[in-house]
C-alpha cells in the first residue's frame, strides 16, 4: 500500500490519533513552561520550587496511569478518549482558577496525567494495536500532533501572554478541549480499527508478553535507558528556557522559531522513520533515539552565538522524530499487543517520571548555583552512553524475534 493510499484508507482513525496528541500540548512541558514566569511570579516561588511542584504532580501522575493505563485493554478507545478528555478540561479549568500552591499542584497533576500521560498513551496504544504492517507509519504519523502543538502553539501562546493574563488562556484551553477536541475524537473513533486482510502478519503473532513478564526482563530496563532519556533531557530544556535564554543573553523570540524548526525536522524525520520502521523494525533503531540529542546538549552548551540555537533545534528534531516512531512501535514488536496497554503503561509511567525528575533535579542544581549550561554537558555524555547500551539489545531482540 502506498502512502496516499494508507492515508485515505485510514484517515479517520490517523485524525483521530492526531487529535489527542496535539490537544495533548496543553499538558506537555513546553506549555506549561510559557506561564513559568507568571507563575513563579504570583506565587513566589524559586526555581527550584516551581520545579519541585512540577517534579511532585508529575510523579504522582506517572504512578497513577501505572494503574489507570491498562484500561485502553478492555475498554473502547472513543470511551476512553471521551474521558479523558473531559477530565483533562476540568484540569486546565483547575489550573485558571488557583489560588494556592496546593491547587497549583493539583492542577499540574492533572494536566500531566490527562495530557502528557493519557491523552498520548491512549492514542499510541490504539495506533500499535490497530495497526500491524503499517504500524510505523501510524505511530509516525499519530505522533506528529505533537510537533504540531510544538510548532503552532508558541506562535500563538506567546503574543498573547503579552496582552492578556494568562488565567484567561487557561479557560480558553479547556474550552477547546470540550467543542474541538472531544467531538473529533468521538466521530473519528466512532469505530475500532481492525487489521486489514492485506496486512498479512497475525496481529498476536509470537509469544504475548504481560505486564509481570515484561518488568522481569533486564533487556526491558535496557531499553528504557534510551527512550526514558529525551524525556528528562527535553523536558529539563523546555521548563527552564526562559532561565537559560537569560543567562545566554539570547532573545526569547529565538526559542518559538527554534520551535517550530524542531518540529519541522520532527515530523518529516518521524515520517520517514515510520516507513523505515516497517522496513527494518523499530528495535534496531534504537541506538539512534538518543544520538542526535547528544550533540544538540553539547551544541547548546558550548554555543554562545544566538544562531547556534538552530542547528540544535534541528538535531532535537531528529532525535525526536526517530524517537517518536520507534517509541510507539518497539513495544508491539518486542512483547505484543494482548497485554499491551498494561504494558505501555509502565512506559509511560517511567516516561512521565523522567520527565518529572528532569525539572526538579535541574531546578535544584540551578539553585545551588550550578547553572543549566553546565548541566548540558553531563546530559550530553550520558546520551552517548544510553545509546552504546541499546547496541546489544539489538542482537538478543533479533535473536528472540527469529525464535518466535
Amino acid at each position: 500500500m502506498n502512502f496516499r493510499t494508507f492515508i485515505k484508507t485510514n484517515a479517520r482513525w490517523l485524525a483521530g490519533g492526531l487529535t489527542l496528541t496535539f490537544f495533548s500540548s496543553f499538558g506537555q512541558t513546553f506549555f506549561i513552561a510559557f506561564y513559568a514566569g507568571q507563575i513563579r511570579g504570583e506565587f513566589t516561588l524559586s526555581h527550584g520550587e516551581f520545579g519541585s511542584v512540577y517534579m511532585i504532580g508529575t510523579l504522582c501522575s506517572a504512578i497513577t496511569l501505572i494503574f489507570i493505563g491498562k484500561v485502553v485493554d478492555h475498554v473502547s478507545v472513543r470511551h476512553v478518549a471521551s474521558a479523558v478528555i473531559l477530565l483533562y478540561s476540568c484540569a486546565c479549568a483547575v489550573m485558571a482558577s488557583a489560588e494556592s500552591v496546593y491547587m497549583l499542584s493539583l492542577a499540574v497533576f492533572l494536566l500531566r496525567l490527562c495530557g502528557q500521560g493519557m491523552m498520548t498513551h491512549t492514542a499510541m496504544t490504539a495506533m500499535g494495536r490497530w495497526f500491524v504492517s503499517t504500524r510505523g507509519r501510524a505511530v509516525a504519523i499519530t505522533g506528529s500532533g505533537h510537533q504540531l502543538g510544538e510548532g503552532l502553539l508558541p506562535w500563538v501562546i506567546v503574543p498573547l501572554l503579552a496582552i492578556l493574563d494568562y488565567r484567561l488562556l487557561w479557560w480558553g484551553c479547556a474550552l477547546a478541549l470540550i467543542l474541538v477536541a472531544l467531538p473529533l475524537t468521538r466521530l473519528c473513533f466512532g469505530q475500532d480499527r481492525q487489521p486489514l486482510g492485506h496486512e498479512v502478519e497475525a496481529p498476536e503473532q509470537g509469544h504475548q508478553w504481560t505486564r509481570r513478564e515484561v518488568v522481569a526482563d533486564k533487556w526491558f530496563w535496557v531499553i528504557c535507558i534510551a527512550v526514558l532519556a529525551p524525556g528528562f533531557i527535553g523536558t529539563s530544556i523546555w521548563f527552564h528556557q526562559v532561565h537559560f535564554l537569560e543567562f545566554k543573553g539570547w532573545a526569547r523570540a529565538s526559542m518559538v522559531v527554534g520551535f517550530s524548526l524542531m518540529s519541522v525536522t520532527t515530523v518529516v524525520t518521524a515520517l520517514l522513520t515510520g516507513m523505515l520502521v516497517d522496513r527494518v523494525s523499530a528495535y534496531r533503531l534504537l541506538p539512534f533515539i538518543v544520538l542526535p540529542l547528544s550533540l544538540a546538549a553539547f551544541s547548546l552548551a558550548v554555543s554562545s552565538e544566538q544562531l547556534m540555537l538552530l542547528p540544535a533545534m534541528f538535531l532535537m528534531g531528529l532525535s525526536q522524530g526517530v524517537y517518536t516512531a520507534v517509541f510507539g512501535a518497539v513495544w508491539s514488536e518486542v512483547y505484543g499487543v494482548r497485554y499491551l496497554g498494561a504494558v505501555r503503561s509502565v512506559v509511560f509511567a517511567g516516561m512521565v517520571f523522567s520527565s518529572a525528575a528532569g525539572p526538579g533535579i535541574t531546578g535544584w542544581l540551578i539553585d545551588q548555583g550550578i547553572n543549566f549550561e553546565h548541566q548540558l554537558y553531563y546530559m550530553s555524555a550520558f546520551c552517548v552512553f544510553a545509546g552504546l547500551l541499546q547496541l546489544p539489545v539489538v542482537r538478543v531482540m533479533s535473536r528472540r524475534l527469529n525464535q518466535s
